[in-house]
């Protein structure tokens, strides 16, 4: 779909005042999913943005994760509900003993549509560690401002996923740039691989380079695959992981593939500065993709995703600038580790981890399968919330 523009922002600070500018201006509509919103500064300013648009009018449906949004208060949501904000949340779980049991099937999308005129599509989660002044644990992450006619698109899924299918269908915005997108999700139905197979393809006619920053890395035997194939024809293929990671077993994981792909030729750099929370890669000087969608089990067979794929070359242009300035002054790579007699031992666990990988999908079918609910948030009903 052409006639697209793209805007990339960089972390909180360049996003979030973005959004909530955008939603104080907003006139008929605004439409918001997201994995996490926290009862912190951002959260607050987020609800403050809400809360004015929908008094003067405005149509405002919010989708939040009941595993990733656990803990909003009553008065919170109260507010919400009673300025008129359709407030919604995926899979609201109980707590057993204190524990969460909804940690399957997320949904973990972070979309905003605004007028069905525009909208954005990242990473970035409403809560404080995604801005600078955190500490050492803000993260690094991404996200677009998006206009033109892919808009359409990304307005009738929200729609459809808060059940507004029923109230016509949605206009398309005009062209307003010269980009080539299409808006892709994951789920557990249709599209259980949808995103995970548009990466692939465009790995498998990579000819110059490949930039892929990825917070959790740990994807399957094919994708592995086609990241070593590209690489052995040649191709700059370059890994931006977690160097410093908000847990450690994402690094322990992602450690066990480095021997295998920097074998292949992969150059891996692990970002050291702060927790990398991104989701983005480029191919050659056109492909892109920016999204929510992690490349390990969880995004890329369990959890509802959604991304970008933008063809454009000043997008892609911008990244990789973007992409580069990170390796150039954050990052470490990672050297290859030197031959001894523990390279058997190596080996034979690297055939092991990719066979888990290959199969993965086949058994998270087997997991549970549990139609999540979507519950509308009441004031006056503490039972639809999971943390009222």
């Amino acid at each position: 779909m052409g006639g697209n523009r793209f805007e990339l922002l960089e972390n909180g600070e360049e996003f979030f005042p973005r959004v909530f500018e955008s939603i104080r201006q907003a006139r008929r509509e605004v439409l918001l999913e997201t994995f996490i919103l926290f009862e912190d500064k951002i959260g607050r300013a987020l609800h403050a943005a809400l809360l004015e648009a929908a008094r003067r009018g405005v149509e405002v449906h919010v989708l939040v994760d009941g595993f990733g949004s656990p803990d909003l208060s009553p008065a919170f949501v109260d507010a919400l509900v009673q300025a008129g904000v359709r407030l919604r949340i995926f899979d609201p779980g109980r707590r057993l003993f204190g524990q969460r049991l909804n940690v399957l099937r997320r949904m973990h999308r972070k979309i905003v549509v605004i007028d069905g005129e525009f909208g954005f599509i990242g990473g970035i989660n409403y809560s404080a560690d995604h801005v600078a002044d955190f500490g050492p644990e803000a993260k690094q992450d991404y996200a677009v401002e998006v206009h033109g006619p892919v808009v359409a698109q990304m307005h009738r899924f929200a729609r459809e996923a808060v059940d507004m299918a029923s109230r016509g269908p949605c206009t398309e915005p005009a062209p307003a740039g010269a980009a080539q997108a299409l808006f892709v999700t994951r789920d557990n139905h249709r599209h259980t691989n949808d995103i995970e197979r548009h990466y692939r393809l465009a790995l498998r006619t990579a000819r110059e380079r490949v930039v892929i920053a990825n917070a959790y890395f740990f994807p399957g035997y094919r994708f592995i695959r086609e990241m070593r194939r590209a690489a052995l024809r040649g191709v700059d293929v370059r890994l931006i992981l977690q160097g410093k990671p908000d847990m450690p077993i994402v690094r322990t994981a992602a450690g066990m593939l480095y021997d295998h792909l920097i074998r292949a030729g992969v150059r891996i750099y692990e970002y050291c500065e702060r927790p990398l929370h991104g989701k983005v890669a480029l191919v050659d000087s056109e492909w892109a993709t920016v999204g929510s969608s992690n490349l390990d089990p969880l995004s890329l067979s369990l959890n509802l995703e959604a991304n970008v794929v933008i063809r454009d070359r000043g997008f892609n242009a911008h990244l990789h600038e973007r992409l580069a300035h990170l390796i150039r002054h954050s990052c470490r790579e990672v050297e290859a580790p030197e031959p001894g007699r523990w390279r058997g031992l190596r080996l034979l666990r690297s055939y092991l981890v990719f066979h888990v990988m290959r199969w993965f999908p086949t058994w998270a079918a087997w997991l549970p399968r549990h139609r999540p609910t979507i519950a509308l948030a009441s004031a006056a009903a503490d039972s639809a919330h999971p943390a009222a």
